[in-house]
């Protein structure tokens, strides 16, 4: 027990200089803080006393998470040291940025399919535990229609060229994560703990998942028209675009906020899951 107290204090502090980090606009270390806290939380989970399914599960579950983070630590990096290359001609930087923007797209693709599968980890612990009465399970599966609600709003409003049923199909990743995290949310309420953690933290996780569906649709839709234009368009040559730091000073309030939510909701998820164990099991 005091390795799993360790580690979630640990995780605790870790989240908070991520959240920290990500405000003064220091991606790379809010990242690495990221990986640090979803470590933390993932060898918190594995060391607490519960049973084999719901330790292994939610342990899974956030080293999964981890995972993502650092792949995505590692794609910042790579970003960073292709800044310094040299200048390509014009035919050739037009070519990197359609590149850069295809990768972009698949690593939003494989955040989205991690967070699937990370949520679908904490699912399976989460249906380990019995299930309780009340009110709370009701909520919670109104809350999961309308994030599902939401999250196909947010899609078939994405401003651009293409036609929504080749826009849904382009972001099906991001929309299995919703609705695998909109089915969690809805369970929670029944299996979660009293102080409603677990459901605090699905619904965190649930915000992350539209999040992340809006802005892979967004990304896409804009690149859209550069690989596959009308036939009546012409591609100027001349992209603008900005591969700048943030001015001196300046404080990344909206960076600090996802980072706060998407780690909070986890950090929610795994204590809210681990304490509904120990409230049952201490019947």
């Amino acid at each position: 027990m005091r390795l799993s107290s360790g580690l979630r204090v640990a995780a605790v502090v870790a989240g908070l200089l991520s959240v920290g980090a990500a405000l003064l606009a220091m991606r790379e270390a809010s990242l690495l803080w990221a990986v640090v806290t979803l470590a933390a939380l993932a060898g918190h989970a594995f060391t607490a006393t519960a049973m084999p399914r719901v330790k292994w599960g939610v342990a899974a579950g956030a080293g999964l998470f981890a995972l993502v983070a650092a792949a995505n630590l590692h794609r910042y990096r790579e970003q960073v040291a292709e800044v310094g290359e040299p200048a390509r001609g014009q035919a050739g930087a037009g070519a990197y940025l359609l590149e850069s923007w295809q990768y972009g797209i698949d690593r939003q693709r494989l955040t989205a399919g991690g967070l699937a599968l990370g949520v679908l980890l904490l699912g399976a612990a989460v249906s380990a535990l019995p299930a309780r009465g009340g009110r709370r399970g009701v909520v919670t599966t109104v809350l999961a229609v309308a994030v599902l609600v939401w999250c196909v709003a947010s899609v078939a409003v994405t401003p651009g060229e293409p036609a929504l049923p080749d826009l849904f199909a382009a972001v099906w990743p991001a929309l299995l994560a919703v609705l695998v995290t909109a089915g969690v949310l809805a369970l929670s309420g029944r299996r979660g703990d009293r102080r409603g953690l677990l459901p605090a933290g699905m619904v965190l996780l649930s915000l992350v998942a539209v999040r992340v569906c809006a802005d892979l649709a967004a990304a896409w839709a804009s690149w859209w028209p550069l690989v596959r234009p009308a036939e009546d368009a012409f591609l100027q040559p001349g992209i603008m675009m900005s591969v700048g730091a943030a001015p001196g000073g300046a404080l990344e309030v909206s960076s600090a906020v996802e980072t706060a939510v998407a780690l909070g909701g986890v950090g929610l998820a795994v204590a809210g899951a681990l304490r509904a164990h120990r409230e049952t099991a201490g019947r």
